[in-house]
């Protein structure tokens, strides 16, 4: 929050002093977005540039937080804002709503992470029934004037009043179809002032009050409403999917209007400096002519290219061309802008650093690296895990053969199945019964957010790459195709035709293809992502796109590899698994799960093993085991020949070895009934009745089973000795680690250590092999953390078991909880994201930390690691880094995410070091 702390409620608002709610735009900068919010900032920084943006002034975020805060706006705000307005009036030689020649304003949202179409925006404030007389007088154009009275009092009803929005589109179709005609455009001023008399009627009916004529009445309501759109529950719901803080605020800009609906030499549109869906260079954007701004974000009209701009204003294109290579200059990324042209005058009205495509994301770091903008550190932060994972998702096979039955605008790349739903409620209801959904609709608007989170891609038929499925589906990553016009989209009797009369109903496959903007009826076969390919080492980079791709991430993996600190290593068990990790860069494997092992034609060893009720009989159990184990662990040596081994002894509940109780139980009853022999299902079930066990993860298991069935973890202990021993006299580079699991104290691995040397010590002397085997433990208990220090006196290496840790720390059992209530926890912001998927810094990485320092305390050569699901997580990667660790392990398909963070935290940490 602010440094505003404990304000005061006066008589007309919340009293802070000495603080500064408003700054023009003359006065801001764009490092001022904590304060300024992103597009006051970047409003403020082009204004610095001397580029054309409108006067006006920024309501700050502060200002927000306290009206959140009380339910009060600040006692000086008015004045404030008074007083700016007032510079505003004097500057512009008009005032607000004046009836002859009004001063009209916009007042928009802009918070410090951008979050499109999330919160509030108003055009035209100011205008009224006697200052719309003036505007039609002074732009010369009836027209004009009552187009934009219309669009004020629909926007500002449904922002500011909370009327119901279809009930002024229903008015706006009703208009058209009296006419006779397809786009607002073709209403006469006639037809308009209908609608406005209409739409006036709408909100006395709906809101209970009269549409204020009083243009400060409108102004102070809209910058209200800003505030209130802040925490909404599609803001709400696209903070918590984004990761945006929820006590940042959002600033308020008001901006004296231009007019981009004032005919056909007037327009709006929306640019990227380069594409944002491949990071090629080139003209990018779309343009509508006769349009306010939000006609293109909504996608209502279909647009045109904005390269079409040339030929319509030239003057205006090559002005915003040079405007546009300034900017992306300055801010040395993609710069994604809007801009009004108003009878040939082209005016700025907000820039930003665009959302991007994962691919589009590698192209341009390298880009802006080959042309000396950026380093490579700064490329490595220009880029992401989440999106490095995106890029390894498998595409369409090409040469499969399908029914493509339209084509649209590529908006955001990728691969995406499902069966058609026309509305959000029904996406999301579909989703949770684990159904995988395209969500078609002909545009989409903020209020299908919690729809387009839970499909796996979006389908629209108007809108182009700038619409608003568009820009939040590749902020989101998700699969999306905008403006496919042949798809008539019937949303009401929930289906839509394709071209030749087919009708593809709610519930039909249907396949979207992000890339090239293909619709296809049916389910698609898909084909590895070049990028994986890549890793696997059959793809390399060539000429064609793919390759170019391929290029620019080998180049981002080979920034991070040179800057990272944490190696990372891979979670297998096997020598496929391993050797396919090494393939994607993994340094070692940091947990091999013995138990797997013992599963397929073993667990009848297994079983005997179990059941045995002498000495001799569990000898001879594990004497057969033996063999098997050594056998994996050569193999496994092998494929990681000369980096390290991380070997975890058995650890789950024996009773996972034994038939399922219910299943035994019938046997051996059906078994009695028929008087059939059933003497060993009997021993079975009175062994699986003898391990039973409430709570097994916190029962009999980890380093419990090797102290209470003796020669169990010293059977393993052999077979790790042995395989490495003939490991070494094939000349190999055998470096296993032995790790005891669920250690609580220290005693419990002084003595499976004790036990082990001793093992190790006799394959020594019988093979006259010395053998290195380091031997540690994995900290996965509270206890463990606590008492890291005593514990670090008997091992050697740590290794964090971060899924267990975070299971004991919040009492959590992860195979319960997550299909109980973690869904209800995160719709209500109790999670930011699930503990297992992104580690808990507060709680389990406190323990985290607080073991490491401990243990290095104890012996400050200690290995450190981690080798949970967290390992591969972005985010958990960077804490992993800050806490001090060796390395991270995860599983093979994450490695190239984990390496790629590594990077990414190292150069984050030297940058903020050198800072």
């Amino acid at each position: 929050m602010s440094e505003n702390k404990d304000p005061q409620v006066a008589e007309h608002g919340t009293s802070v002093e000495g603080v500064k709610f408003v700054y023009d735009f003359t006065e801001g900068n764009k490092e001022l977005k904590d304060l300024l919010g992103g597009k006051g900032a970047n409003l403020a920084e082009m204004t610095n540039l001397g580029l054309p943006v409108p006067p006006g002034f920024t309501i700050t975020t502060e200002a927000c937080k306290v009206y959140l805060d009380s339910g009060e706006e600040p006692a000086a705000l008015r004045d404030e804002v008074s007083a700016h307005l007032d510079a505003l009036e004097q500057r512009m030689g008009k005032k607000l709503g004046q009836p002859d020649d009004p001063l009209l304003v916009s007042v928009r949202s802009g918070a410090k992470f951008s979050m499109p179409g999330m919160m509030d925006t108003v055009l035209n404030i100011g205008l009224s029934d006697k200052s719309v007389q003036g505007l039609a007088k002074q732009a010369g154009d009836e027209r004009f004037a009552w187009d934009s009275y219309r669009r004020l009092i629909q926007m500002f009803g449904k922002t500011v009043l909370g009327v119901e929005g279809e009930l002024f589109e229903d008015a706006l179709e009703a208009a058209k179809t009296a006419k006779k005609v397809t786009v607002d455009t073709e209403l006469e001023a006639a037809d308009l002032k209908k609608l406005v008399t209409k739409f006036k009627r709408i909100v006395k009916a709906e809101a209970g009050r009269d549409f204020p004529q009083d243009p400060r009445e409108q102004m102070d309501l809209a910058i209200h409403a800003v505030f209130d759109s802040w925490n909404t529950d599609r803001a709400k719901l696209y903070r918590r999917q984004e990761r945006i803080p929820g006590d940042l605020g959002t600033a308020v800009n008001v901006c004296s209007m231009v007019f981009g609906n004032l005919g056909p030499d007037s327009g709006t549109g929306v640019a990227f400096t380069r594409d944002p869906a491949s990071g090629h260079q080139g003209v990018y954007g779309d343009y509508l002519q006769n349009a306010q701004g939000e006609d293109v974000v909504a996608g209502i009209r279909n647009t045109v290219p904005l390269a079409e701009l040339e030929t319509i204003d030239k003057k205006s294109y090559d002005q915003l061309m040079q405007i546009m290579e300034t900017l992306e200059n300055h801010y040395k990324d993609l710069c994604d802008i809007e801009f009004t042209i108003e009878r040939g005058q082209l005016w700025m009205l907000q820039t930003r650093v665009g959302k991007r495509t994962a691919g589009a994301a590698f192209r341009i770091a390298t880009q802006l690296v080959d042309q000396g903008l950026i380093d490579e550190a700064e490329a490595l932060q220009r880029v992401t895990g989440a999106q490095l994972a995106q890029l390894m998702f498998p595409r369409f096979d090409e040469d499969a053969k399908v029914e493509k039955v339209g084509r649209g605008i590529a908006a955001s790349p990728g691969a995406a199945v499902g069966k058609a739903v026309f509305d959000s409620y029904t996406a999301v209801k579909w989703s949770r019964s684990g159904e995988k959904v395209i969500l078609v609709r002909r545009e989409t608007n903020p209020d299908d957010l919690d729809g387009m989170i839970a499909a796996e891609g979006i389908l629209t038929s108007r809108g182009g790459k700038t619409s608003h499925a568009a820009v939040v589906a590749r902020g989101m990553g998700k699969t999306c195709v905008c403006g496919a016009e042949e798809l008539e989209v019937d949303t009401k009797r929930r289906r839509m035709t394709v071209p030749g009369g087919h009708v593809v109903e709610e519930g039909d496959l249907i396949s979207i293809d992000g890339s090239s903007g293909k619709v296809y009826l049916g389910e698609v076969p898909v084909v590895p992502s070049p990028v994986v390919e890549y890793f696997e080492g059959w793809m390399h980079a060539g000429a064609n796109d793919a390759d170019e791709l391929v290029e620019a991430v080998h180049r981002i993996m080979a920034f991070a590899d040179r800057k990272r600190r944490l190696r990372v290593r891979a979670n297998a068990d096997n020598a496929e698994d391993a050797m396919r990790a090494r393939r994607f860069g993994a340094q070692g494997i940091g947990l091999c799960r013995t138990e797997h092992m013992f599963l397929g034609d073993r667990r009848e060893l297994v079983e005997r093993l179990i059941l045995a009720d002498t000495e001799a009989e569990r000898e001879e159990s594990l004497k057969a085991l033996l063999p098997l184990q050594k056998k994996d662990f050569v193999e496994l040596f092998s494929a990681m020949d000369g980096l390290p081994v991380t070997v975890r002894l058995l650890d789950p509940p024996l009773h996972e070895f034994l038939p399922d109780i219910t299943e035994l139980s019938v046997r051996v009853a059906l078994a009695e009934s028929r008087q059939e022999p059933h003497e060993n299902e009997l021993r079975l079930l009175q062994a699986v009745h003898r391990l039973h066990e409430q709570n097994p993860m916190l029962g009999l298991r980890g380093v419990r089973l090797g102290l209470v069935i003796p020669g169990l973890f010293t059977m393993q202990v052999r077979a790790i000795a042995e395989a490495a021993a003939e490991r070494k006299a094939a000349k190999g580079d055998p470096r296993a680690e032995i790790m005891i699991p669920l250690v609580g104290t220290v005693q419990e691995l002084e003595i499976v250590r004790e036990e082990a040397d001793q093992v190790v010590a006799e394959v020594e002397a019988a093979t006259g092999t010395s053998l290195k085997l380091a031997i540690g433990t994995m900290i996965e208990l509270p206890r463990a953390a606590l008492t890291a220090g005593q514990i670090a006196e008997a091992a050697e290496f740590f290794s964090f078991g971060t899924n267990d840790l975070t299971q004991t720390v919040w009492g959590f059992s992860r195979d319960d909880v997550e299909a109980s209530f973690f869904t209800a926890y995160l719709e209500k912001g109790i999670f930011g994201v699930s503990p297992f998927e992104t580690i808990d810094k507060d709680g389990v990485g406190s323990l985290v930390k607080l073991a490491v320092e401990a243990g290095r305390a104890t012996r400050p050569d200690l290995k450190l690691g981690v080798c949970g699901e967290h390992g591969g997580d972005p985010e958990s990667v960077h804490f992993f880094h800050e806490v001090g660790l060796d390395y991270v392990s995860c599983s093979p398909f994450r490695i190239p995410v984990a390496r790629l963070e590594a990077g990414r935290a190292a150069s984050q940490s030297a940058g903020s070091d050198h800072r």
